[in-house]
């Protein structure tokens, strides 16, 4: 009776341990990331060069995650292809949560129509916050010789393709934004691509070029410095940080609109619950009056969502983009 005893009780335990292995096995992914994660250095890579809001929301964003996290936490910038080249980078790195994109939402929300060879897929970026939206500030030259968008248009209208402007690259918003206003009214302005904000700002004010768009915060030092002029903003409402400068809605084109956004990215096939933790962390720094205050002062409007509500935004947005790219073959440079 013994000797039974003893056996029923080994083959139980055999089975309580089987079982706690196996219990191990599906629980420590989801552990690990909790737990664990981060344990080493965190970049979030910007696919532009430095100076533009892509790279200021990414250092700003960077340093509460390093002091929240207590790991440091990098800014890379990958610039190149109008953004293409580290957005793939970002998109084909493990899926672990320590590799992640800021950029211009266009990588994922106009790229996969713009560009027929695009090196990855919107699927493959997964959406993670939305870190702001904003109307770009249309700036010139401080020596330009014109003062309004009505006297830019025509002059365009005048000599058809002499104008131009510049952008951060083929496919951006400001590209897009551009496409869309030349559409609307008529004008031929020739559209310059550069690998990012920064060089075409600098080229603006050095006066090789005749126009750019720009976010407030990369504008207003420079519109305060009297190094370039402010002639419209593209969002409906007029720029808090810039109130006397006119729409383009007010400048002779009603209805004209479009609207500029950050998000935060990481490769797809990221564990659920780090994309939920960093999310998370983000919202609450975005919520702190101190970010908020930022925010106003860099003339952006805060964005509180999940990844879902995110996507959806995205999704929306980019069908809007997609359309017209179709509908005026809009080629990248």
């Amino acid at each position: 009776m013994s000797i039974l005893f003893v056996e029923l009780w080994a083959c139980l335990r055999n089975l309580v341990f089987a079982l706690g292995a196996t219990l191990c096995c599906l629980v420590s992914p989801a552990l690990h990331a909790q737990g664990a994660w981060p344990s080493k250095t965190i970049r979030i890579v910007v696919p532009f060069g430095p100076g533009g809001a892509s790279d200021i929301l990414a250092r700003l964003i960077a340093k509460d995650l390093s002091e929240k996290w207590k790991q440091p936490v990098i800014v890379e910038n990958k610039a190149g292809a109008g953004g293409t080249i580290g957005a793939d980078w970002v998109a084909k790195s493990a899926p672990d949560g320590d590799t992640m994109l800021l950029a211009d939402s266009s990588v994922v929300m106009t790229f996969p129509s713009l560009y027929p060879n695009l090196p990855y897929a919107a699927k493959d970026l997964l959406p993670v916050a939305n870190i702001a939206t904003f109307g770009l500030i249309l700036i010139a030259p401080a020596n330009s010789k014109f003062n309004t968008l009505a006297e830019f248009v025509a002059a365009d209208r005048a000599a058809p393709g002499k104008l131009n402007m510049a952008s951060p690259g083929s496919g951006s918003s400001n590209h897009l934004t551009l496409e869309k206003f030349n559409a609307q009214a008529g004008t031929k302005l020739v559209h310059i691509p550069y690998k990012g904000t920064g060089p075409a700002i600098a080229d603006l004010v050095g006066g090789q070029v005749d126009l750019t768009l720009a976010s407030g915060a990369a504008s207003k030092p420079l519109i305060e410095g009297a190094k370039v002029k402010a002639i419209a903003v593209t969002s409906l409402k007029r720029n808090a940080l810039l109130p006397q400068v006119p729409t383009i809605a007010e400048s002779g084109f009603p209805g004209f609109e479009s609207i500029a956004g950050q998000g935060l990215f990481v490769a797809a096939g990221t564990p659920r619950d780090i994309v939920t933790r960093i999310n998370a962390e983000v919202n609450a720094f975005i919520r702190t009056a101190e970010t908020q205050e930022r925010w106003a002062q860099m003339g952006i409007d805060r964005v509180d969502s999940t990844p879902e509500q995110f996507a959806a935004w995205l999704a929306r947005e980019s069908n809007q983009w997609a359309l017209l790219i179709r509908s005026l073959g809009i080629k990248p440079d």
